[in-house]
């Protein structure tokens, strides 16, 4: 039985199937409301964030652009309506397995979803972010555990957008924060929440979703967790393009101080790649200290830098540095390294294990043949797999085809001459990848298919059309896309190919 007292949890409850029978209009008018609320208050937004978070206005202001383009395209998703499902086989006597039942099915709300926000992505990936925005397009209300690292944002962001939400016809309860790292371990064990989303370290994901899975009814809970994002390099696109690949290289780790689950932490390159490794160790060490997240994005980043410059074989390309003031924020330079692949094989976690910050580590590779075996070795699970190739030699190369055959078993998103830290708000992206880099493989975080991490499955059978759902009615109220099993169909099953 689910408790009865004044919870905080009490008005997402409420709230959930009010939310979950409103119409697609009604949300993704709500939606689009709250993506208008927070491109309004901009400046007071970035303002905020950046005296929260350290992380700098340009890189701030595109990501509150990216929030909203997210909140708009959910919107949109709601109100075209394919998201649902729907599938309608209609009664049939003749059914070559004996008669049929009238059969209707379609996704439904789950409930009430726990999202534990990040700390690198204030706007996108918190209180206003991707997995806000999809849960509440499937028509769920939200609980938002706040990062710490950002307090008075969330809070702001909240009001904005439960203002827009309320005015749009849903209920107060359709958006929720609760704060405190045992608040939300408790909302999590909570009968009320029926979902848990998670961006943030493989030990506090790992620990939520212990949490979920242990529950007297297990919930669905999707974690964001480390990756690594290993990226290889051909002879032939170091001869070809050795300076862009080392800029954007440089660029892709020190960006944001490398605090991005897409931070490449590995460059895979050919053994005697001097001219390569000389750019970017150039281009590193002129990259100016950035303001780390929060104190304890700080102390992990400095453990694991000190850890991994220990480590035997490793030679240092750029040293950086990590100062602290007297409030524990901490400011940081890019380190580099570099080491053999038998070292890396002899290192193991120490030097595997994902460093969350602006450092990276160059692997020298002596055949290119060995790298599809050394993907399955070495990099079992990440976000992206990236590979920077020559298009004219390297595309006909069967062992680059292996590579990527490799990277697409492992990973959530391979990438061809490209850098995994830009991740595009858009509907076949895919932002997510086999364990460790999430608990659920065949989840998104990011893109339109995020919305099905929060709905599930339910078929109608024999039902009367008044007591329908109305994405299953024949009337078709919402004006959704049905798939339709006609009577008499199933003679002719197998014969289209």
């Amino acid at each position: 039985m689910l408790p009865t007292d004044s919870h905080p949890l009490a008005a997402s409850w409420a709230a959930a199937p009010i939310v979950a029978a409103s119409q697609p209009a009604v949300r993704a008018k709500a939606l689009t409301a709250a993506a208008d609320a927070l491109a309004q208050a901009a400046d007071e937004l970035v303002e905020l964030a950046m005296a929260e978070t350290g992380l700098g206005e340009v890189r701030l202001r595109g990501e509150l652009k990216r929030t909203c383009v997210q909140l708009r395209l959910f919107a949109d998703v709601v109100t075209e309506g394919s998201y649902l499902d729907v599938r309608l086989d209609a009664a049939d006597p003749q059914f070559v397995l004996g008669p049929r039942p009238d059969l209707r099915r379609y996704l439904a709300p789950v409930g009430p979803v726990l999202n534990f926000a990040a700390s690198n992505f204030p706007f996108a990936f918190s209180v206003a972010g991707g997995d806000t925005a999809s849960a509440l397009a499937a028509g769920n209300p939200v609980v938002v555990k706040v990062h710490p690292g950002h307090p008075e944002l969330s809070a702001r962001v909240a009001e904005l957008l439960t203002a827009a939400f309320v005015d749009c016809g849903l209920p107060g309860g359709t958006l929720l924060l609760i704060f405190g790292q045992q608040e939300g371990v408790d909302a999590l064990q909570d009968p009320r929440v029926a979902a848990g989303c998670f961006t943030g370290s493989t030990t506090a994901g790992q620990f939520l979703a212990r949490i979920a899975a242990d529950r007297h009814a297990p919930i669905p809970f999707f974690g964001e967790l480390g990756s690594v994002n290993p990226v290889f390099v051909t002879a032939g696109a170091v001869a070809a393009r050795g300076a862009e690949i080392a800029a954007g290289f440089v660029t892709s780790v020190t960006s944001s101080a490398g605090q991005l689950c897409t931070k490449p932490g590995f460059l895979l390159v050919p053994s005697g790649s001097a001219a390569l490794v000389d750019a970017i160790t150039a281009g590193a060490a002129a990259v100016p200290e950035h303001r780390l997240l929060h104190p304890g994005i700080t102390t992990g980043y400095a453990s694991r830098r000190d850890a991994i410059l220990a480590t035997p074989g490793v030679s240092v390309l750029v040293e950086g540095s990590v100062r602290a003031d007297e409030q524990a924020h901490g400011w940081a330079t890019p380190t580099l390294v570099r080491c053999s692949m038998a070292t890396l094989r002899a290192a193991g976690p120490a030097l595997l294990d994902e460093a969350f910050g602006p450092l990276s580590v160059v692997v020298d590779y002596d055949d290119l043949t060995d790298l599809p075996a050394i993907v399955d070795e070495l990099f079992p699970g990440n976000l992206t797999g990236t590979v920077h190739c020559e298009q004219t030699d390297d595309t006909q190369s069967e062992s680059v085809g292996d590579l990527l055959d490799r990277l697409a078993a492992t990973s959530g998103r391979v990438l061809i001459n490209g850098w995994p830290t830009g991740v595009a708000v858009t509907p076949a992206m895919q932002h997510g990848g086999p364990w460790p880099a999430t608990t659920a493989t065949a989840a998104t975080s990011v893109g339109t298919a995020a919305i099905q991490r929060f709905l599930r499955p339910v078929c109608y059978q024999n039902t009367p059309e008044n007591l329908l759902p109305p994405p299953l009615q024949d009337a078709n109220p919402w004006g959704v896309p049905q798939q339709r099993s006609p009577a008499g169909a199933s003679p002719t099953w197998g014969t289209l190919g």
